[in-house]
């Protein structure tokens, strides 16, 4: 598994592999399942760059809050999707909130199933995660 962070290309989602319940993309084409996944994740991250942390006007992604993302390919042309993420802090007012709004943002995708965000808190969250965006965003330089 891989973690993603915010300079990254999407290419920081994970290669298809088993969803749980037997269901895959076709052995067959082992090479449209890479493409899938690589073009599903580019539009997870963009999904993920549209919601932002209430407090902080930064987008979830480059603030670099999430750590792991899973694509998991069915064999209905659907997928998916894992999401670890943290907080910006433990005691974060709307802690309930954003992983929801972050699940919400990537089940818009028609290519998505299910998206499971687990809420972590290990590593820590710290500034040094952020993308170069955001901080000059927030005149952190």
């Amino acid at each position: 598994m891989t973690t993603p962070s915010p300079s990254h290309a999407p290419d920081d989602v994970s290669p298809p592999q088993d969803a749980g319940d037997g269901s895959r993309l076709p052995p067959a084409s082992p090479e449209a399942a890479s493409q899938f996944v690589a073009a599903l994740g580019e539009k997870i991250v963009a999904r993920l760059r549209s919601v932002f942390d209430p407090e902080i006007p930064v987008n979830i992604y480059d603030l670099g809050l999430i750590y792991r993302i899973d694509v998991l390919p069915l064999d209905n042309g659907k997928a998916n999707v894992d999401i670890d993420m943290t907080l910006t802090t433990p005691n974060c007012p709307i802690a309930g909130q954003m992983p929801l709004m972050a699940e919400h943002a990537v089940l818009a995708l028609e290519e998505v199933k299910d998206v499971k965000v687990e809420l972590v808190w290990d590593p820590p969250w710290d500034k040094t995660m952020m993308s170069d965006e955001a901080k000059l965003q927030l005149n952190m330089f």
